[in-house]
């Protein structure tokens, strides 16, 4: 394992002029005493590593220096196999040029490996689209891929999601897409923030350019931004009494999280189980719950019980008693 992390901290020393410690031991899951051991192990071998203090400082290898190293395992030459063109990079116009870049890879590859590609293509297959949910609309997205390209800024129209409207000039600094769900995440007058791309209501690339942050990482910044949103998001706790029936239904509509809280409930001796599910929204709970009928009661807070009995008295008001 260690001999592959090496080659993997070279590749990476190559793909920019400068590394911290703490980035290449995050990219690389280690501590940053492990990297600080591995550099010296490169070193050693004759990697022309060196590293600079100060707040600009870091770890670089001799300007111009490139290893030859072009070899791929057999691990490595099966998950290249199994890329195609990600909805991803469908969305962003990119789906061609990643195939055409995949066939001149393989190309480059040793007949030996040429042929395992092929095998491991026609074992297995990778379908990110799902079956029932349709995905969201990003109109703008393009505009949005040009901007994050160029630093251009853009005037951006937004609706958050309790449908406020607002305009503001932004800083789009990269996209993320997170299941099939686009993001903006840009600088803004309060810091970097982060915009459903669905909610992007209109986009306009304005002339001026910005300067990016030097010590900006997208990905480290998305995996802090969304430990920060678990942890701050809206909680609506709805305890329910849910047959087997509702509980099946349940597990498609819900998230893992919940699917343990319902494995976990222990189910009474007329068969159905009493949990507490977080919906975040009195809206999202009634949403999910009132196609559940007879399958799902809902036990508390009694202000979701009240809108059911009102959403029932309702129903039966225009289509009469069963």
């Amino acid at each position: 394992m260690r001999a592959d992390r090496l080659v993997s901290l070279l590749m990476l020393l190559q793909t920019r002029q400068r590394w911290t410690a703490g980035e290449l031991a995050r990219r690389l899951e280690v501590s940053e005493r492990t990297i600080y051991r591995d550099l010296d192990a490169l070193s050693a071998s004759g990697a022309p590593v060196f590293a600079t203090r100060g707040p600009n400082g870091g770890v670089a290898l001799v300007e111009g220096w490139r290893t030859q190293l072009t070899g791929l395992t057999r691990g490595e030459v099966h998950a290249l196999a199994a890329v195609g063109a990600p909805l991803a990079l469908e969305d962003l116009g990119l789906s061609a040029p990643l195939r055409s870049g995949l066939v001149k890879l393989a190309a480059a590859l040793p007949a030996v490996q040429q042929s395992l590609i092929e095998y491991a293509r026609q074992r297995l297959h990778v379908d990110p689209s799902s079956w029932f949910s349709e995905r969201e609309p990003v109109p703008h997205l393009a505009v949005l891929r040009d901007a994050a390209w160029q630093d251009r800024r853009v005037r951006l129209s937004y609706r958050d999601f309790d449908g406020h409207r607002t305009r503001r000039v932004v800083e789009p600094y990269g996209l993320v897409i997170k299941a099939d769900r686009w993001y903006l995440v840009a600088g803004s007058e309060k810091g970097p923030a982060v915009f459903r791309g669905s909610r992007v209501e209109g986009v306009r690339l304005l002339p001026t350019t910005f300067e990016r942050p030097a010590r900006f990482d997208l990905e480290s910044f998305w995996k802090e931004w969304c430990k920060r949103f678990a942890e701050r998001r809206a909680r609506y706790e709805v305890t329910l009494r849910v047959t087997a029936e509702g509980e099946d239904v349940l597990r498609h509509v819900r998230p893992p999280a919940d699917h343990a809280r319902l494995a976990e409930s222990r189910r009474a001796r007329d068969g159905t189980k009493t949990v507490t599910l977080d919906f975040e929204r009195e809206s999202i709970a009634l949403s999910q719950l009132c196609v559940l009928g007879r399958a799902v009661e809902v036990l508390a807070p009694e202000p979701l019980r009240a809108r059911l009995r009102a959403i029932s008295a309702e129903l039966r008001t225009l289509y009469g008693p069963a």
